[in-house]
């Protein structure tokens, strides 16, 4: 580059960042970050996404990397956008999605001088990045800009560039290179990388899991897009596959190899699979529920993951084996011996089935405020194919995990962060990421309460995205947490209530409500085919449980003691726990029956 280049630091950074692929931008325009906006003004190539809040410009781009593998980068001035947009990129961080986060500083003079918005931004992300530098001057950019796409490409991490106001603006041509820096020393070069294990490790992991005679699998978020060698395994093994919420979609629901979801918000198929099973194969889960899984010492284990730190996380596994899952179970399956009984998946099918017709009855409920169970059964007839869906935080988590996902379509969620109001935002990347496919964020009147804002986003960018919303003036997760889990009656948890429909098409939205469950698949159909943004608002029952089949005896116990301390709604929520066809499919509750029937 000859020394009267005029180009600016944010001129170098848009340009290499375009260079890699990366091409567009979320955020928001603010004083501490303008330079760098002006490049984005001359470099139409980088799509700029104007979103309502840099919390969820971060989120659209989770929601974009986790539906395409690749970066996105968002943009935020200094200060308290610089703030706002923290949330986001930890929820990156913690989900394994990378992402590119460009913020403002003060004067590159004037940082720690209690100046306006004088917050150091790459201190501050130095937990949520793994790489977080401040770019000190155009001859800084380019060597930063790649330092950073490769940290979160291979990390698969968000990575941070913090550019004081002044700098954003100096030119190539005022700023001197030292002797260390060597013009064109920089290059794209990259090389997808696949981790596979030694094939003497393979052969013991085998040798364990032919040893066995009930395998149960469990696969997480590092199981996606490895579902056709995951069947494959599981039909080997005659074993059932249990998902982690971050691996729901890599399986489809109707897969006859699965038991569905697992946990609090999980399936008592799931459950019996892993109570009975005497063989344990982890596939990319580090789940946090893990109290759900087999007993430690229960049975052998073999543990599949990309991140070496997570092997024996969660479980005494005898096996590790490190790498892509895809090619991990690839070079596994020629060593397995095809199990000839299949009583152990059998059965597991079996319960599983039982399951979904529990499900089934209740949707066919006609009662009003109507139960999620016939929002989530009516809604999952009408998903187009090739849909993606975005979950949220809540019960919407669990009523989530009850949508039936066919083969080609995806989901997924803040996971392990679990924060609401994620739905819409990653609903926002990934219809930007995939503009001929159908995108439905899931989620709750208190998640979506945190970002409506969002819904004129869809409609300036005119995204097709179909919003629907549960709405029962509630945090009701955390009214059965906070029974559940603790044994205390609710407190905090009302939420006044929101119009959604008429918020919906004050922004330019196409919006529909659902009080009657007879209108359910009506509404839905009406929706689904629309040809813009909509939403879907569903009254539903704040008290209908989550997860009464899968409670563990203590969560029962729990309860019971919260209604015995004054539960306001204890009457509901007891009826609704002891339905009859719930109460024969989970053992915590026939153990309690007797006392939470003392409060119908």
């Amino acid at each position: 580059m000859g020394r009267d280049d005029r180009r600016t630091t944010s001129d170098l950074i848009v340009e290499r960042l375009l260079a890699w692929g990366v091409d567009t931008c979320f955020g928001i325009c603010g004083d501490q970050v303008n330079g760098f906006f002006e490049a984005l003004r001359t470099h139409p190539e980088m799509r700029f996404v104007h979103v309502r809040h840099e919390e969820n410009a971060a989120l659209a781009c989770v929601g974009y990397a986790k539906f395409t593998g690749r970066p996105a980068a968002c943009v935020a001035t200094a200060g308290p956008g610089a703030a706002h947009m923290l949330n986001g990129l930890f929820d990156a961080r913690i989900d394994g999605a990378p992402v590119i986060a460009v913020t403002g500083l003060s004067y590159h003079d004037t940082v720690g001088a209690h100046m306006l918005q004088d917050v150091p931004s790459d201190r501050l992300y130095e937990h949520a990045c793994l790489y977080s530098e401040r770019v000190m001057g155009p001859a800084h950019a380019v060597t930063a800009t790649d330092q950073a796409v490769r940290s979160a490409l291979m990390n698969r991490t968000p990575a941070h560039l913090a550019v004081p106001i002044d700098v954003q603006s100096w030119t190539l041509d005022q700023d001197t290179l030292s002797d260390k820096n060597v013009p064109g020393h920089d290059s794209l070069a990259a090389q997808p990388f696949a981790v596979t294990p030694p094939d003497g490790l393979v052969r013991e992991a085998a040798d364990v899991l032919n040893g066995c005679s009930r395998v149960a699998v469990c696969a997480g978020a590092g199981a996606r897009g490895a579902g056709e060698a995951l069947v494959r395994v599981a039909e080997a093994l005659g074993a059932p596959i249990v998902k982690a919420g971050l691996g729901k979609d890599c399986v489809p629901d109707d897969s006859p190899y699965t038991t569905g979801g697992m946990g609090l918000i999980g399936t008592r198929a799931s459950h019996e699979a892993f109570e009975r099973c005497d063989g344990f194969l982890i596939v990319g889960s580090s789940t946090p529920y893990y109290e759900f899984w087999p007993r430690p010492g229960q049975a052998r284990a073999v543990q599949i993951d990309l991140n070496a730190d997570r092997i024996g996380l969660r479980y005494p596994v005898e096996i590790g084996l490190v790498g892509h899952a895809e090619r991990v179970l690839d070079s596994l399956l020629p060593h397995l011996e095809r199990k000839s009984d299949r009583s152990f998946l059998e059965s597991a099918q079996e319960s599983y089935r039982a399951w979904w017709e529990l499900i089934g009855r209740q949707a066919a409920s006609s009662g009003t405020p109507m139960r999620p169970q016939v929002v989530t059964w009516e809604l999952s007839k009408h998903l187009p194919d090739r849909a993606i869906v975005t979950g949220d935080a809540g019960t919407v988590t669990a009523w989530g995990g009850r949508l039936r996902l066919r083969e080609g379509m995806n989901y997924s969620f803040s996971g392990t962060l679990c924060t609401m109001g994620s739905a819409l935002p990653y609903a926002i990347g990934a219809q930007i990421a995939h503009p001929d496919r159908p995108v439905i964020a899931f989620t709750g009147d208190g998640s979506l309460s945190m970002g409506m804002g969002e819904l004129a986003t869809l409609r300036q960018y005119d995204l097709p995205v179909k919003v629907v919303v549960l709405h029962n003036n509630s945090l009701a997760l955390e009214v059965w947490e906070q029974s559940a889990l603790l044994g205390n009656p609710q407190y905090g948890c009302d939420l006044h209530p929101i119009d959604f429909r008429g918020v919906a098409e004050a922004c330019g939205l196409r919006a529909f409500r659902i009080e009657d469950p007879a209108d359910a698949s009506a509404v839905f159909e009406q929706a689904m085919s629309h040809d813009g943004p909509c939403l879907v608002e569903a009254v539903t029952d704040p008290y209908e449980a989550p997860f009464g089949e899968s409670l563990k005896p203590a969560h029962a116990e729990h309860i019971v003691q919260a209604f015995e301390k004054g539960e306001k709604h204890a009457g509901e929520m007891a009826r609704n726990l002891l339905e009859e066809q719930r109460v024969a499919m989970s053992p915590a509750l026939q153990q309690h029956q007797s006392a939470i029937s003392r409060f119908t």
